[in-house]
């Protein structure tokens, strides 16, 4: 690993650790380099970043597509390079110690060394908390060893952490503070060549690979069963990129009966904005689904084993993000054995054609944004300063 000739003494102001994982995480990242530059107009960033970051006159010492790493089988091939990664970011900082250390997600990566770094006495925060509410809630006692500060997206995490005693701040969501309060669905109708004056659905069976060949078949026959009682039916599809698109478009064709469909690579946001009503996986695209107030129905299969263990393994009764941030079944969810074709498609014809359903979710979703709506960015970075002035 390179390694930089100052430390932090040789400025006069700080210098702050960052480690993003992931492109999610890159771009909370910018938005906190950002909002602390105007608290520390001669800071250093330097640690693990992409390229939103690196724009943000951060200092990378390792390409963060080297931690960005999906799946097990893809983790164990890349575990010996991992292993070195961390060890040599380590001695980096425990050579030229920073004021603060911030991991943002990837806490299988960042957490450790969260850990090693509050341990040799360099505070630690941890931005984005892991789903440790939900599953596996003994994790909470590492965390707690691992954090001075936890930055959270969500208000019911924030809770959970008040519970256990780690100090927490709730910080909002950045997709809530970009994303208008009210979408412009005619706009995006016209942006997409889309017809404005007929009904649309948005299909979105996931953005990888597993997951399209898991649910696509599955949400193209729920379509086909709803265009036959509403042959006015726009249907739309967002595809993450041409692997994707060239994946549904084989879907499409393999069905036994012609699906009139419309592809578009990316735009996802956009597909949604021009919708009625969205059919999806669960995620975090029901998070911008829910910003963007449409009413959605949300499907999922795992494999049956999967789904056994997973069942005894999580905690909440709900998987939706709107959902368990209203603590109410506001969208339906129809998982495993319950996600047919006719049980997705009877629920969204119910959401298009009941219009006071329409207003009331309308209604709990604009509140929900408001609560979301905090101002991530400088939240975030108040929470550290605070940190560190208490530190000083």
């Amino acid at each position: 690993m390179t390694q930089l000739k100052a430390n932090s003494a040789t400025f006069s102001g700080r210098t702050i650790a960052i480690i993003a994982g992931e492109a999610s995480g890159d771009i909370l990242g910018a938005g906190l380099i950002r909002a602390l530059r105007k608290r520390y107009p001669k800071a250093r960033f330097v640690g693990i970043g992409g390229d939103e970051m690196i724009a943000e006159g951060f200092h990378s010492l390792v390409p963060m597509e080297r931690l960005s790493v999906m799946g097990l089988v893809e983790v164990l091939g890349r575990i010996r390079e991992l292993f070195s990664i961390r060890a040599r970011l380590l001695d980096y900082l425990f050579t030229t110690p920073p004021d603060v250390v911030i991991g943002i997600d990837s806490p299988d990566f960042t957490l450790a060394i969260e850990r090693r770094c509050r341990e040799a006495g360099i505070p630690s925060v941890h931005y984005v908390s892991p789903s440790v509410w939900a599953w596996r809630q003994k994790r909470i006692f590492k965390i707690a060893k691992s954090v001075d500060l936890m930055l959270t997206l969500f208000p019911f995490e924030a809770r959970f952490y008040e519970e256990h005693h780690v100090p927490v701040s709730f910080v909002g969501h950045p997709l809530a503070d970009r994303i208008e309060l009210e979408p412009d669905t005619l706009a995006a109708r016209e942006s997409l060549g889309l017809e404005v004056d007929k009904p649309v659905l948005a299909v979105l069976p996931g953005s990888r690979g597993g997951e399209v060949e898991r649910l696509g078949t599955l949400f193209l026959e729920a379509s086909r069963w709803l265009q036959a009682r509403r042959p006015d039916l726009q249907l739309v599809i967002p595809c993450v990129n041409r692997d994707r698109e060239r994946q549904v478009r084989d879907l499409v064709e393999s069905l036994e009966v012609s699906l009139p469909v419309t592809l578009v690579r990316g735009r996802s946001r956009e597909v949604m904005a021009a919708s009625d009503v969205v059919l999806l996986a669960s995620g975090t695209a029901t998070l911008e689904a829910m910003l963007l107030k449409k009413p959605m129905v949300v499907g999922y299969r795992l494999s049956d084993f999967s789904y056994k263990i997973l069942s005894r393994l999580v905690k909440v009764p709900w998987v939706a993000l709107p959902n368990l941030l209203a603590q109410e079944q506001l969208v339906p969810e129809l998982l495993q054995d319950d996600a047919t074709p006719e049980k997705l498609g009877a629920a969204v014809l119910e959401r298009l054609e009941n219009e006071q359903e329409r207003d009331r979710l309308h209604q709990a979703f604009l509140e929900l944004h408001q609560t979301l709506r905090q101002g991530a960015d400088e939240r975030a970075a108040a929470a550290v300063s605070e940190l560190l002035e208490s530190r000083s």
